[in-house]
């Protein structure tokens, strides 16, 4: 069996693992800065999409496009982390205004 042959298993690894890691990060990236860094989850998506274009490995680009769509769809749990703050949720940062 070659590595192709793993490919969608390592996909699948590899979405599960950056879906997961993602979701501390807005967690975290909230409660620091609240939803102005929403440009840069933005910014990653788009550079991690054209990366995804530009790459031949079929793993490493689809990959690379399940981080960028991940990325954008940070966005929106960034804002739906901000209302579960307000609704008493998750804890307020005490040093944001």
């Amino acid at each position: 069996m070659s590595i192709s042959s793993f490919a969608g298993i390592l996909i699948g690894i590899g979405a599960f693992l950056i879906i997961g890691l993602l979701h501390p990060v807005v967690i975290k990236g909230e409660y620091y800065f609240g939803i102005k860094i929403w440009p840069w989850f933005l910014f990653g998506g788009i550079v991690c999409i054209i990366g995804s274009l530009l790459i031949s490995n079929i793993i490493l680009s689809s990959l690379t496009g399940v981080l960028g769509f991940s990325l954008f769809w940070s966005i929106h749990e960034l804002f739906e982390q901000k209302r579960r703050v307000e609704k008493g949720w998750f804890p307020r940062n005490p040093k944001k205004k």
